[in-house]
C-alpha cells in the first residue's frame, strides 16, 4: 500500500496498563487489528492473532508482538465457521492460561451500486464474517472471562451513517454497536464490560483491495479533519476500554472519525 499504513510500530509507548491480560484479536494480521495487537503487547498483553489466510502479514503483527516482550500465537483460520470461533477461545485459554480481553475485529465488505449486484452468498458471507462471529466468539468466551474482563468490537460510523454501496457491511456495523450494548446489561453482574468502537475511514489493506480506485484516491477527504485516519490512531481507545481505565465504562460505543459525528 501507498502510503504505508502506521500502526504504532515506531510510535506507541505502552505504560504497563495491560500487565498480565491475555488478549483474543481477530482480523489481526493487519489493519486496525494489527495496531491493537501492537499497543496490547506493548502494554503487557500476550495476544492471539486470528486471521484468514494472510501468513506473512500475520507473521509480521507476531514479530512485533514478541519485539515487546510478549507472547504472540497466531491462528489461521475462517471465523465465519462456528466451530472455528470456539476454537480460537479455546486456544487462546489453553495457551494463556486465561482470557481477559476479546476483540471482535474481523471483517468482510464488498462496494455494488444496486442490490441486484449483491449475490446472496456475499450477504450471507459478510454476515457470518462480521456480526455471527461475534455471538459465537463470545458465547464461547464468557465461560471464562473473569470480572473485569473486556469485550470489544469493531463497529463503524457507517452504522449510523450508512453508504449505500455498502448495504451487508452497513447493517453489520449496526449489529455490532446494538450487540455490544445488549451485552453491557447482559454481562454486567458478572462484571465484564462490553464496548465498541465506531472508525471512520481508517487507512487499511480492506479499503484499496474493496473499493473503486476513483474512492479510494479521495478516501477520508470527506471528514472534518480532511483525511483518513491511520490504525495507529485508534489503538489508544482500544487500551481504555480493555484496561482498568475503563473500569466504568460499559455500553459505550467511541467515535474515532476525524469528526464525523455518530448518532
Amino acid at each position: 500500500m501507498t502510503p504505508r499504513p502506521d500502526h504504532g510500530e515506531h510510535s506507541y509507548r505502552g505504560s504497563g496498563k495491560l500487565a498480565g491480560k491475555a488478549a483474543l484479536i481477530t482480523g489481526a494480521d493487519s489493519g486496525i487489528g494489527r495496531a491493537v495487537a501492537i499497543a496490547y503487547a506493548r502494554e503487557g498483553a500476550d495476544v492471539l492473532i486470528s486471521y484468514l489466510d494472510e501468513h506473512e502479514d500475520a507473521e509480521e503483527t507476531r514479530r512485533w508482538v514478541e519485539e515487546a516482550g510478549r507472547r504472540a500465537v497466531v491462528v489461521p483460520g475462517d471465523v465465519a465457521e462456528p466451530a472455528h470461533c470456539r476454537a480460537l477461545v479455546a486456544r487462546a485459554v489453553e495457551e494463556f492460561g486465561r482470557l481477559d480481553v476479546l476483540v471482535n475485529n474481523a471483517a468482510f465488505q464488498m462496494s455494488h451500486e444496486t442490490i441486484e449486484e449483491i449475490p446472496d452468498e456475499e450477504w450471507d458471507r459478510t454476515l457470518a464474517i462480521n456480526l455471527s462471529a461475534f455471538f459465537h466468539l463470545v458465547k464461547a468466551a464468557v465461560p471464562h472471562l473473569k470480572p473485569g474482563a473486556s469485550i470489544i468490537g469493531s463497529s463503524s460510523v457507517n452504522s449510523d451513517n450508512p453508504k449505500p454501496q455498502l448495504l451487508p457491511y452497513d447493517v453489520t456495523k449496526a449489529g455490532i454497536a446494538n450487540m455490544t450494548a445488549a451485552l453491557a446489561q447482559l454481562l454486567g453482574p458478572k462484571g465484564i464490560r462490553a464496548n465498541s468502537v465506531a472508525p471512520g475511514p481508517i487507512w487499511t489493506p480492506l479499503i484499496p483491495s474493496t473499493m473503486p480506485e476513483d474512492e479510494v484516491a479521495s478516501f477520508g477527504a470527506q471528514t472534518p479533519l480532511g483525511r483518513a485516519g491511520q490504525p495507529a490512531e485508534l489503538a489508544p481507545v482500544y487500551v481504555l476500554l480493555a484496561s482498568d481505565d475503563g473500569s466504568f465504562v460499559s455500553g459505550a460505543r467511541v467515535a474515532v472519525t476525524g469528526g464525523t459525528p455518530i448518532l
